[in-house]
């Protein structure tokens, strides 16, 4: 593994900041609080595992992280730029340059090989077909799926299809990927493959990690541990990273 984390560490970019986000429904008379005055930062190269029961708010933060969903109160900050004062179409733009997405259902085109699923946002950002077929190459590569490129997501396994959504949400090179119970469709060997390999693609690119779950078992890939309950954030000590595979 590559030790660019580290370089990021040191540099002590802070790529993601939220101040007092708050995020409320409103059902019948009630106001419910599915956020509540959550304060967090992450630096370029974290590895944060986000550990909660289902309702306690994990998916909401993921979305308003994001940019997919508005806080009701409070700021979300990407690189400087306050999410809340930015138009559709901007923040439209941010998701597409900035942020990648990781979801337990894997999200891929039935009907395009693993290669055209890796390839589509690259194409939604009209890069010439050369540099789209180099990128897609060299991270189906790094994913170790070079030689699956042309099969179907029918024709896979589910930690085979994770590996492609997980491509896919890098070959845009963006600086945070967000991962949604990445490991909840799989067995518990290739969820630990699945996070091995987030594990090493953080050190390598340095990008942000973000990843939301119900199973501990994934705290163990964590830089650092944050606990939410009924929507609100509780950070645990540092954790050592866990030994690569590779």
């Amino acid at each position: 593994m590559g030790d660019g984390s580290q370089f990021c560490h040191e540099q002590g970019t802070v790529f993601l900041e939220t101040r007092e986000l708050t995020k409320t429904y409103r059902f019948g008379g009630a106001e419910i609080y599915a956020l509540r005055d959550v304060n967090f930062t992450a630096q370029q190269g974290d590895f944060v595992v986000i550990n909660g029961p289902s309702g306690s708010g994990k998916t909401t933060f993921l979305n308003l992280i994001s940019a997919i969903d508005r806080p009701s109160s409070g700021d979300v900050s990407i690189e400087g730029i306050t999410t809340s004062s930015q138009t559709e179409r901007a923040l439209a733009e941010l998701r597409r340059t900035k942020i990648g997405l990781v979801f337990q259902s894997f999200n891929l085109v039935p009907v395009l090989s693993a290669a055209e699923n890796v390839e589509y946002p690259l194409q939604i950002q009209r890069l010439p077909k050369p540099e789209r077929r180099a990128r897609v190459a060299a991270i189906l590569e790094e994913v170790d799926l070079a030689d699956l490129a042309r099969r179907r997501p029918s024709e896979l396994s589910g930690g085979q299809r994770q590996r492609i959504a997980i491509a896919r949400s890098l070959v845009t090179r963006p600086k945070m990927v967000l991962a949604d119970e990445p490991t909840a469709n799989l067995d518990s060997e290739t969820g630990k493959q699945v996070m091995e390999l987030m594990r090493n693609l953080n050190d390598e690119h340095c990008v942000v990690f973000i990843v939301v779950t119900h199973d501990p078992a994934v705290a163990a890939y964590a830089r650092r541990q944050i606990r939410i309950l009924d929507g609100r954030l509780s950070e645990g000590e540092p954790v050592e990273p866990v030994a690569s595979a590779s």
